[in-house]
């Protein structure tokens, strides 16, 4: 038997104990109270009711009164001589059925009648196993005896209280036998729970499908979703481990070949094998590491520091950042159409110098990356919201790459030739940017055309 069987067991055995003795006691000690009590209301009712009528009418209805009351009533004429009165009464009473082995009026009661005050006796009649309750009450010269026959209960209650010990004992164990269907009932859903928990402590995340109807569902449901969110939870921080990786891989490997360039140079200067230009490389891959680095703490910057939001015209900030970039965008021989015929509300609101990164981050990839002479910027209000799209074609691409195109240090082109992929850092930058911004943003990749959107709140006048 399991520990809640055993539990359940003891707890209902317990209260079937518990019941069995109140019924015991209350049986033993007070049912034979409680009978008497109810004759003598009866018989203090039947009294009161006599004591409004006339003898007469009395000896009339006396039959009646009998059978609605359930006593026997006998009457005889009140004289004051103990004997005769009571030879009187037994021989009415023989008359009736009922012979009584003790039953005398003393001459206490006798003057108590004479004077008006009814009388109250219980007579015990061992050898009958009975007792007679009666009330003598004298009207005029008339005495009348109301009596109730009261069967000792002692065998009645030994026998009922042995019956229901009898009972107590079969529900005993029958309570054994529902305390274990019970417990397996609850049980069985516990098990499962417990190795659904058992499991999760073990990142092995799943679900049960539990239908009691009661508590252990709603149990079994919370832990259910707690699974869910810790899964979540968990692929999430794989996801950033595994960020992590790839950042101090992406790191070392942006920083090593620059650093073995140095080091190469460096020792070909100690053995004097410079032609006059080592120096120059030293320096320039110095400066590379120095950007690096810089944009590094920059990224690191953006994600932490506060940010200005005031409202301001996007549309006059984009004209902006392209006249920085006419010169590169003539050299590229590119042509940049701006079609802004849908926006009706150009003021927004955000960080004006932060989206003017956005916007030169956007602009500078779509002429790093372009397989087109053609790219094509829009701008429309959709709701309350301004919507900027920037789209470009691509030379190739994979799924893959639209979903890892945010990470830092990933490019489209994996040879990493510099003068077509840069330091991969500036997409990583838009994202920390937007997403302080808590602005909604994107990228959409078919046939050989790559998209990039984002969205700000218009001002609200």
């Amino acid at each position: 038997m399991s520990k809640l069987s055993r539990k359940l067991f003891w707890r209902i055995a317990c209260m079937i104990c518990l019941v069995f003795a109140v019924s015991f006691l209350v049986t033993t000690f007070f049912l034979p109270k409680y009978i008497l009590y109810q004759q003598k209301m009866n018989l203090a009712q039947l009294t009161n009711h006599m004591s409004n009528e006339t003898v007469e009418s009395l000896i009339q209805t006396k039959r009646e009164l009998e059978q609605q009351y359930n006593v026997t009533i006998v009457s005889t004429d009140f004289v004051t001589n103990p004997n005769d009165l009571n030879d009187a009464i037994r021989t009415k009473l023989n008359s009736e059925g009922i012979t009584l082995a003790k039953f005398w009026l003393t001459e206490d009661s006798i003057q108590d009648l004479k004077y008006g005050n009814p009388v109250y006796k219980l007579y015990s009649q061992t050898k009958l196993n009975t007792s007679f309750l009666v009330t003598i009450l004298r009207m005029d010269d008339t005495l009348f005896v109301i009596g109730d026959t009261i069967a000792h209960s002692d065998q009645s209650i030994r026998a009922v209280n042995k019956f229901n010990l009898y009972i107590a004992i079969s529900a005993l164990f029958f309570t054994l036998g529902l305390a274990w269907v019970i417990a397996r009932q609850i049980i069985r859903p516990l098990k499962e729970l417990a190795k659904n928990a058992e499991d999760i402590s073990n990142l092995q995340f799943r679900t049960t499908n539990i239908k009691t109807g009661d508590e252990i569902e709603l149990l079994a449901a919370s832990i259910n979703q707690m699974s869910d969110k810790l899964k979540e939870a968990h692929l999430a921080l794989e996801e950033k481990n595994q960020n992590l990786r790839n950042f101090i891989s992406d790191i070392s490997h942006e920083l090593k070949t620059p650093i073995a360039l140095i080091k190469a140079y460096s020792l070909g200067i100690r053995d004097e094998l410079d032609d006059g230009t080592f120096l120059h490389v030293i320096d320039r891959k110095t400066d590379e590491m120095s950007q690096l680095v810089d944009k590094l703490l920059h990224l690191a910057k953006l994600q932490n520091e506060p940010y200005s939001m005031v409202d301001f015209d996007f549309q006059a900030l984009l004209e902006s950042v392209l006249d920085n970039f006419q010169v590169a965008i003539q050299k590229e021989q590119k042509i940049v159409e701006v079609d802004g015929s849908q926006l009706l509300h150009p003021m927004v609101r955000g960080d004006q110098q932060k989206i003017g990164i956005v916007l030169d981050n956007f602009i500078s990839n779509a002429l790093k990356y372009s397989s087109e002479p053609k790219i094509g910027i829009s701008l429309v209000n959709e709701g309350d919201r301004l919507v900027f799209t920037i789209r470009n074609g691509i030379r190739a691409w994979d799924e893959q790459d639209v979903n890892q195109i945010w990470q830092p240090f990933f490019v489209l082109d994996r040879s990493r030739n510099k003068q077509l992929s840069g330091s991969g850092l500036g997409l990583s930058i838009v994202q920390a940017i937007l997403e302080k911004h808590e602005a909604p943003y994107g990228i959409h990749a078919k046939d050989k055309e790559i998209e990039f959107y984002f969205s700000l709140p218009i001002r609200s006048d």
